[in-house]
This record gives C-alpha cells, structure tokens and sequence, in this order.
C-alpha cells in the first residue's frame, strides 16, 4: 500500500492542518548546541514552577497511582465552586483549557458551520475548529488586539462559536469589562461565546474584572481558565470551563472520563488554596515585566503592553534570525512568525535573574546583526 495514501483517508480538516508548534524543550536544545546553562522565556510558564501545598499534595496520592483517577473531578469542582461563588454542575475540568476548546468544537461545531476568532489570537483556535471541518473566520486586529465590533460584524447565520483571549496570546493585549460584557450581550443565542480567560490571575485590576458574573446573563458563555500558568502546573495539563449547567452537560457528554489524572487533581485542589505561592508568582510577574520593558527601553526597542506573563517585543527585523541567535547563547525565546508578526519575539516573564540573562544576550545579540 501506498503511504501516501494514508494522508487522503483522514477528514478533509485533518488533511491541511499545521500541527501546534510548541516551544522547544530545554533538553532538545541541550543536545542539539551541547550546552548545559539554558534558560527558557518560551512558554509563558510560572517559573517557580509548583507551590508546596500542591507538592505535598502529590506526594501524599503517590502509592495510589494504580488506581483510576475519580472521573467527575468532584474535589476539585467543588473546591473551584467555592471559590467562584457557583454550582459543581457548572464546571467542565480538561486537560488543561486546550482541552475544553477542543471539546467545545466537537461538540457544538459541524462542517457547514463557522467560528469566528481575530488576527494574532491563540493558534488552537483555528487547529480546533479545521479539525471537525468548519470554517474559521479571521477578522483583522486593532492594535495588535481584538476588533469587537468587527468580529460582531462577521457573525452570520453559520457562525456557531466566537473565540475571544482576554489577555491575549501572544500580544497581552486586554479589552475593557465594559466593551466585552456589550460584545457578548449584542452575540445572537445561537452563538457561543468562549472567553479564554488563560492569563487572567496576572491582570493588574483582578479585583474589579470579574467575568463570572456574566454566567447568570449570558448562557451562551463559556469563561476557560488554566492551572497551567499563574498556578505552575503546566506540566499537570488541568485547565476547566465555567458556563450554564447545560452547557457543561454537553461538554461532559464528549470529555472522556479520566481526562485528568490523580496527581493533576489533588495538585489543583491544593493549588487553588495557596495563597502565598500565587502572590508571589504575581509580584514576580509585575516585577519581572517592569525588568524587561526598561530593558527593551535601553536597546531602542517597542514592545506590545501586556497584562500577561508574557511580552512581545518588535526587533524591526526578523525575529527568528534573533531567535536562531539567542538559542546559541541558551535562551529560548518564542519567535511568532506563525501568528502573521514576523518581527516580533514573545518573552515569557521569568525570574529576575533569568530576566537580566536575557536582556544581555539580546544586547549582545543586536550589537552582531
């Protein structure tokens, strides 16, 4: 049989579709380059990584890994409840918040449909939605962010979902309570609205940006959120949605019942009630952009502002010739070429030293192209 064959069995979306780039290891780059002091900015990570509550957590479900993990997630769903004011029957839990995109396309995207998202928003997106064969609609950015009222503009009678990351990713870019509350309320019912709220413990002005409000209003919202960040469990994969018992319902038809496994959930639960290591990991964060913004300030360089964990700085020239060059000095950076801004680099925020590491390598590195 023809191998080539075997590409022209798979459904037509599969057939076209770009896998996700992740960013690269730290291993890979030490066996490629051979060096042993390397410092990763790549992937937006918390770099504390784990609190202790969640590592004691681990350690004490250990000797129960022979075990299935409990296939509702009822500790962390109740424990996430809690804290957000809601009911269990309102959480859908994923492996990680890519997850509970996925299973939102699967659920409620066919091939005739559409799925509206913007220009430089996160790539599963359009993977998601060419992979159960429907249409993406990609509306041009304003200012690097999302246009509202011309993504409220694409809606048709197709359009069945609408993607909107507040902060987005890569650019960090943050729309106003008030014009996302009107986006969503102008939305016909027939569309569900996903607010991808990954990065959302790192905005400056938590305290008044409270979306889950919006759950009562609206039930065609769903809000995802991840403990893979601000948390530092990105290795754990947990990530969840909040919507309108009905939608979870759905979305808990598709998910497969051991999505999460044992040392993710206890992790999680245990995560959620550590104070200390998220306000560090956000006093860090405040720091370490306030470090790398003056930085980029000194070499001459602009820079999207960001409510994330992360900076995209514009080099003016080809950002992964700099890329290329910051890895032979051991820092992984992120080149995003693939979201149509060639020029720029994403810098996740790391800790101060790993910052300066940086900033001198990309002062070395200018000074030689």
């Amino acid at each position: 049989m023809n191998n080539t064959i075997i590409y022209s069995l798979a459904v037509t979306g599969v057939q076209q579709l770009v896998p996700y780039k992740a960013g690269k290891p730290i291993e890979e780059l030490e066996r490629e380059l051979g060096l042993t002091q390397i410092i990763k900015l790549a992937s937006n990570e918390n770099p504390f990584g784990a609190g202790k509550k969640a590592l004691a957590a681990i350690q004490a479900v250990l000797s129960e890994l022979g075990l299935y993990p409990d296939g509702s997630g009822y500790h962390l769903k109740n424990a996430l409840a809690v804290k957000y004011g809601l009911d269990a029957e309102q959480i859908t839990l994923g492996n990680g918040s890519n997850e509970i995109l996925e299973l939102i396309a699967r659920a409620f995207v066919t091939p005739e449909l559409e799925v509206i998202f913007s220009q430089h928003a996160f790539a599963v997106y359009p993977i998601v939605t060419q992979a159960v064969g429907a249409t993406g609609v990609v509306v041009p950015a304003l200012n690097y962010g999302h246009d509202l009222d011309a993504m409220l503009k694409a809606v048709t009678a197709k359009t069945r979902v609408i993607f909107i990351a507040n902060p987005n990713n890569p650019t960090g870019t943050l729309l106003s309570q008030a014009s996302l509350e009107a986006c969503i309320g102008a939305l016909p019912e027939w569309v569900i609205c996903v607010l991808d709220e990954a990065y959302f413990e790192f905005v400056s002005c938590v305290e008044t940006v409270n979306s889950i409000v919006w759950l009562k209003k609206f039930p065609n919202l769903i809000i995802t959120r991840t403990f893979s960040k601000a948390y530092g469990l990105a290795g754990l994969r947990v990530g969840y949605g909040l919507s309108s018992p009905e939608i979870a319902d759905i979305l808990n038809r598709v998910r497969q019942p051991f999505n999460n496994n044992s040392l993710a959930l206890v992790a999680a639960t245990a995560a959620l009630d550590d104070a200390e290591h998220l306000q560090l990991t956000v006093d860090n964060n405040t720091q370490g952009m306030a470090q790398l913004t003056e930085g980029f300030k000194t070499l001459g360089l602009e820079w999207i502002p960001s409510a994330g964990n992360f900076v995209s700085v514009d080099l003016k020239q080809s950002g992964q010739t700099i890329y290329d060059a910051l890895l032979r000095k051991g820092v992984i950076v992120r080149p995003v070429g693939v979201y149509e801004m060639p020029n720029h680099l994403r810098i996740s925020i790391g800790t101060p030293e790993e910052n300066a590491v940086f900033l001198q390598a990309l002062a070395d590195v200018l000074k030689n192209v």
